[in-house]
């Protein structure tokens, strides 16, 4: 039919222009923060571009609603100001009928977002946090590349190595400067090897001095060593218990259905069901006057949006600490906002006819 080809058509390019403008900017965001993750030392430079890689997949689904929503709210909201809409309502079409093209537009990139959010999500998490977890585990002096001053993770000690083997566990001429209030030392030795003690990783170092300096009472030490160890690090093994609700997939929630992983349920499922909610509130949002030229509905519409999506966070949060159940919060959350699109949608879809068969002019105006 005309008039559904039409409409697909015109959702379909503005959806496709939305998406890239949307992806151009979260993931310079994402590439701006991952920058500063990695110069703050929580992820390894060579991971850069495979951890924005992995924010970005976890975000999709998320910019793809997104998208989907302003591009019905563009697309409607343009026929509107080109007076297109009054055509098609007066060949008999009321707003109600726009429900099904938009909805066999967006369909394909509905199951999109369910794959994403249902099996790429905690897949994109789970290698997220394992990388950034072996690069935690390393030890301070692993991360130290030669000729480069590195400081530890809690700020306490900056490590030296003028040389390093390939293997990245044995360094020569090693410059250590500690300092634990009110005590500051500096070692140095010719070289130094990473060994591992039990839960401990140690720094091994040959044949140097130690120079340690008491700031509260002004003595200071030097001595000479054959053989120096310092503590650098812990080996952490972190149990599957431990792992984060988002990290696990959602078959594992939904065996399992304690509070943490039913709030864990409750968002992925909510992202879907947020999407398709979405699209009916759109054709609602996208009424507008001809003649005035304002972007008041899409403005409405992106407000509509970060209030949603915040209530779905909310709800998580709600329902991790038991405060509620997931069926009931869904059901009033999701429910709610699908009762509202379809009142949106009625509305105006009668007030449409209403202005068409004159309304209350038309009456005084026959009494006149």
């Amino acid at each position: 039919m005309l008039f559904d080809s039409t409409v697909r058509r015109e959702l379909a390019r503005s959806f496709g222009a939305t998406l890239v403008v949307i992806l151009t900017i979260v993931i310079t965001m994402m590439l701006i923060r991952t920058l500063g993750l990695a110069a703050g030392g929580a992820v390894a430079p060579e991971d850069v571009v495979l951890l924005l890689g992995y924010f970005a997949l976890g975000h999709l689904p998320t910019m793809l609603g997104l998208s989907l929503f302003i591009a019905v709210v563009v697309s409607l909201g343009r026929m509107y100001r080109d007076s297109e809409m009054v055509i098609w309502f007066a060949s008999g079409l009321g707003l109600g009928r726009f429900v099904r093209p938009v909805l066999r537009m967006a369909w394909p990139v509905l199951v999109v977002v369910a794959a994403l959010v249902l099996f790429v999500w905690p897949w994109g998490n789970r290698s997220s946090a394992e990388l950034r977890s072996r690069y935690e585990q390393r030890s301070d002096l692993s991360r130290v590349a030669p000729g480069v001053f590195q400081t530890s993770r809690d700020g306490s000690r900056v490590f030296f190595v003028d040389r390093a083997s390939q293997e990245g566990v044995e360094g020569h001429n090693v410059f250590v400067l500690s300092r634990q209030d009110p005590v500051e030392s500096v070692v140095s030795a010719r070289s130094g090897r990473l060994e591992t003690e039990g839960a401990d990783r140690v720094l091994r170092l040959e044949h140097g001095q130690r120079n340690e300096a008491d700031r509260s009472s002004g003595v200071r030490t030097l001595s000479s060593f054959d053989s120096y160890q310092v503590v650098v690090g812990e080996t952490v093994v972190r149990s599957a218990e431990a792992a984060p609700a988002k990290t696990l997939a959602t078959l594992a929630l939904m065996r399992e259905p304690n509070a943490r992983n039913q709030a864990e349920l409750a968002w992925r499922f909510g992202l879907l069901l947020a999407a398709a909610n979405l699209l009916l509130l759109g054709v609602g949002l996208s009424a507008t006057q001809p003649r005035r030229a304002s972007n008041w509905n899409l403005l409405l519409a992106l407000l509509a949006f970060v209030v949603y999506f915040n209530l779905i966070n909310l709800s998580q949060a709600w329902i991790a600490s038991g405060r509620y159940g997931m069926g009931p919060a869904m059901l009033a959350l999701h429910g709610g906002a699908l009762l509202l699109a379809l009142v949106l949608i009625w509305w105006r879809d009668h007030a449409a006819v209403w202005r068409l068969i004159g309304g209350p002019r038309a009456g005084r105006g026959a009494k006149g």
